[in-house]
């Protein structure tokens, strides 16, 4: 299992998620924040909407392989049209320690960026055409990055997977 050091307790979090990016030649600005009790909190913080924060989810296939599915703050993952676009019968949210095992990230920290194994990205079609924000890899850390440039440099599926919340 992942350990403190990998799961951004110390930074080592927040610089593989750094490294990956420059990797992709992607530009990312990191901004530190006070800790928010929810994402609506966050978003005020930050002087945004909740549709500008990009959650990334964590999903589980049955036969124990992983996906990241990037949906707005605002919306909630459309397991209907996910399992459909996957093309499987059984999607899931795993156990905040499988999801840390599966990434190397701790819930709140989560990001394809950096992630200890480069599961496939499925992003929904509302995120597109702006500058969002995102975790970085580290609590009390937020990413700012082009949405578009984002899901090319990790070649992410984009479609309709989202709900309103």
């Amino acid at each position: 299992m992942a350990g403190a050091a990998s799961n951004g307790a110390d930074g080592a979090g927040q610089e593989r998620f750094l490294a990956d990016a420059a990797a992709r030649g992607l530009k990312v600005d990191i901004v530190e924040r006070p800790a928010a009790r929810s994402l609506e909190e966050a978003a005020g913080i930050l002087g945004i909407s909740p549709a500008d924060i990009v959650k990334s989810l964590v999903v589980k296939h049955k036969d124990g392989t992983f996906l990241f599915a990037l949906v707005p703050g605002d919306r909630q993952i459309s397991w209907p049209k996910l399992r459909t676009l996957v093309g499987v019968n059984k999607l899931s949210l795993p156990p905040a320690d499988m999801a840390l095992e599966a990434t190397g990230y701790e819930r709140g920290t989560i990001t394809p960026l950096g992630s200890t194994t480069p599961w496939p990205v499925y992003a929904d079609a509302t995120i597109t055409g702006r500058r969002i924000s995102m975790g970085a890899g580290a609590h009390g850390y937020s990413a700012f990055v082009d949405a578009d440039a984002l899901t090319s440099a990790l070649d992410a599926v984009v479609a309709d997977i989202s709900d309103p919340a």
